[in-house]
């Protein structure tokens, strides 16, 4: 007589899964599980294990035998599986793993008032849980560096643009802590979606829970969870909690991509503001000369990689319906986890890009002198000190600004006698300004300790503010 083997849990179907059914989905689908959720997994047997005993719905003698294996298993790993991938889930190798050594009558309690379907939503929370806490590591780290930076060049002066245009002068610690509150919000964003993902759908079951006594309270806080996700329908039809990290992560690498954008710009030659470290750059195959910023790159590509991670995952959800649905619930979790990776990845990087740039002082210096930043400074110089509107101030400056470039002078060649010239020819009368009110009106580190107030560049400001964060 032939033994049966109890361990089919396909008997619904009389055929094996195609060749290329498997190779397209049983075994990507099978190593991503490994991957990302073996540990998991096997700690959710566990926690559900016990709960299962506790509740007196399984005798401590077979739950030890059970137990037992699956501490072997995580012990052993998955190689002691005996993955084939002739069945579809990590879920299904282990149940079979653990019926195969303690036969049916034992082996097959384990399942007992839970559904591959909660099971799943469980254990990729899990894995998302943990990968955005590594995120959120990285982000700490280089809102950490961001800060400190922003206190070393508190007086750095440079020009601050608007439309890529020359607009006021600013600190390069200014932009700095400028950036450290963008990561901040980026972090909220993250801690936000982390607090909604720790939520356990786990004794959900298939969609409405189940007659068996479980208790959901128990396995959601050995397995780390704030707490539950109710409503059981809930618990294994969405998947928003992989779509809200998608979408803060889009944002956050967005964000990481302008700061290399400017850091690239200031990296050229014709900006000379910053040099790139050596350990961050690469070269030419021909041109000896090159210097190239392949870390800034990699961060500005890496961005619109994660972008589209967002994207697929929204595309999978797209048109499913609201119940448990492969494309709808699981596909998805490979570009979120995949956006995870690659952002914490590139946050490692971008620390070390902005700890290791060298700084041109004098060229940023000299760049927000000569370039016009200091126009509205000299305009409200021109109200304070004649009375005049600021309408009519912004118009004698605008004309000096245009003859002054016209004749190939800077902003420094400026003097009083030139807004006397325009004021005249606008409004048929001398200003009248001493020439050191206007001297000081064009100096840019002068322009930035007045911006006192709350949010500006001064240096009393910003040490506040540095303080504070």
């Amino acid at each position: 007589m032939t033994k049966k083997d109890h361990t089919n849990i396909r008997e619904r179907v009389k055929k094996p899964p195609s060749a290329v059914f498997v190779d397209s989905y049983f075994a990507p689908r099978v190593a991503r599980e490994i991957a990302y959720n073996f540990d998991n997994e096997m700690q959710l047997n566990l926690a559900h294990g016990l709960m299962l005993t506790r509740q007196g719905i399984i005798t401590k003698k077979d739950m030890r035998k059970i137990l037992k294996v699956v501490l072997a298993v995580m012990k052993k790993g998955p190689e002691s599986l005996g993955v084939d991938h002739k069945v579809e889930d990590l879920y299904s190798y282990t149940e079979r793993h653990i019926i195969k050594a303690l036969g049916p009558e034992v082996g097959g309690r384990l399942h007992t008032g839970r559904s591959r379907n909660d099971l799943h939503t469980t254990t990729w929370r899990m894995a998302l849980r943990e990968n955005l806490l590594n995120v959120l590591d990285g982000l700490a780290d280089m809102r950490a560096m961001t800060i400190k930076l922003a206190q070393k060049h508190m007086t750095t002066v440079m020009p601050g643009y608007t439309h890529s245009q020359h607009a006021q002068p600013i600190t390069l610690g200014y932009y700095l802590l400028t950036f450290a509150d963008v990561l901040e919000r980026d972090f909220s964003r993250l801690s936000a979606g982390l607090g909604r993902t720790n939520k356990s759908p786990l004794g959900s079951g298939a969609l409405t829970t189940t007659a068996f006594p479980l208790d959901r309270n128990y396995t959601a806080k050995a397995l780390g969870f704030d707490g539950l996700l109710e409503i059981a329908y809930d618990g294994v039809s969405n998947r928003d909690d992989a779509l809200e990290a998608g979408a803060a992560l889009s944002i956050l690498m967005t964000n990481i991509s302008r700061l290399a954008f400017d850091l690239q710009s200031w990296n050229t030659l014709e900006y000379q503001f910053i040099e790139l470290g050596d350990e961050h750059s690469s070269v030419s195959s021909i041109m000896p000369q090159k210097k190239n910023p392949s870390s800034l790159e990699h961060a500005k590509g890496v961005a619109g990689i994660v972008a589209g991670d967002f994207i697929a995952a929204l595309s999978c959800v797209k048109n499913t319906s609201m119940s448990d649905v492969g494309d709808g619930v699981t596909a998805l979790n490979e570009p979120v986890l995949d956006a995870c990776t690659r952002t914490r990845k590139i946050l490692a990087v971008m620390t070390e890009v902005l700890e290791a740039i060298t700084v041109h002082k004098d060229a940023m210096l000299r760049s927000a002198e000569v370039g016009f930043g200091s126009a509205t400074e000299l305009s409200d110089v021109i109200v304070r000190e004649s009375g005049l509107s600021f309408r009519m101030a912004h118009n004698i400056v605008g004309r000096v600004v245009r003859e002054t470039m016209a004749a190939g002078k800077t902003a420094l060649d400026i003097t009083a006698q030139d807004l006397d010239a325009a004021s005249r020819a606008l409004f048929d009368k001398p200003l009248k300004i001493p020439a050191k009110a206007v001297a000081d009106a064009l100096d840019p580190a002068k322009n930035i300790h007045l911006r006192t107030m709350t949010g500006g560049p001064a240096p009393k400001t910003m040490k506040a503010m540095i303080a504070a964060r």
